[in-house]
């Protein structure tokens, strides 16, 4: 899969920003004026209704929030209500070892299906117009083709995949429709603005597994394009990424 061009070397048009936002509690959002739509990553969709911006133009929901564990109910529970334009369906990584223990597998997983999710995320009136459903290996070619087949990132991959929200920025990267990016509400923690996550005392601690991957795509992902910032000082201090001004 091929890379997605420069954002410098795309055709000169009037500047189009997407805010990505994360669900870390108090989110440092930029002015209105500064983006023009929004993408969220699993239930950031809940800060984004707090905080009145515009329904989201995408969101990116991992299989997992309908695992029916307390951690994931937990984020399943305040989408009730909530919209997105586009939803895309984040699989599982699909099983290594034999054809039967693969299909097993698949079997006892039926609550990571997309069918599964639909009707969740009906009982709970989510709505949305368009559901993407693609396998997981299409996002990580995408992801590592976005970061150039960097070997030491691809390391990093196959150790702990990406996290949602990185997802949802490749999505925005990949496409055309947008020249700038800004990451709001990210801080590479397990800290939720809905509620204290079950995970973090389950685990002893609120970072994120998800956090080395992630610092390491986001520094390459931002040193290549130079269109991608942020308002959060962590996401600054720890992947390089230029800070922007809240006023």
């Amino acid at each position: 899969m091929a890379a997605a061009p420069p954002l410098a070397a795309r055709v000169a048009k009037a500047m189009t920003t997407l805010l990505i936002l994360g669900s870390k509690p108090d989110p440092a959002l930029p002015p209105r004026s500064a983006y023009q739509d929004v993408a969220c990553a699993n239930a950031s969709g809940f800060s984004a209704a707090r905080y009145g911006l515009p329904t989201p133009a995408y969101t990116v929901m991992t299989a997992v929030l309908t695992s029916g564990k307390v951690e994931d109910a937990h984020s399943l529970r305040v989408l009730a209500g909530l919209e997105t334009r586009t939803l895309y369906f984040l699989p599982r990584p699909l099983r290594q070892g034999s054809l039967a223990k693969r299909a097993l597998a698949h079997l006892k997983q039926w609550r990571l299906k997309p069918f599964y999710m639909k009707y969740r995320l009906r009982r709970l009136r989510y709505r949305y117009d368009r559901f993407v459903v693609r396998p997981a290996s299409y996002y990580h070619d995408l992801m590592r083709a976005l970061c150039d087949h960097d070997p030491a990132i691809g390391e990093l991959i196959r150790s702990k995949q990406p996290s949602t929200g990185m997802f949802a920025l490749a999505i925005g990267v990949a496409g055309l429709d947008y020249d700038r990016f800004i990451l709001s509400g990210f801080d590479f923690g397990l800290e939720h603005a809905y509620g204290e996550n079950p995970l973090i005392r389950a685990r002893g601690t609120a970072t994120s597994k998800h956090a080395d991957t992630d610092v390491a795509i986001i520094r390459h992902l931002a040193a290549r394009h130079g269109a991608i910032f942020t308002t959060e000082p962590t996401v600054h201090e720890r992947a390089g990424v230029p800070l922007l001004p809240l006023d």
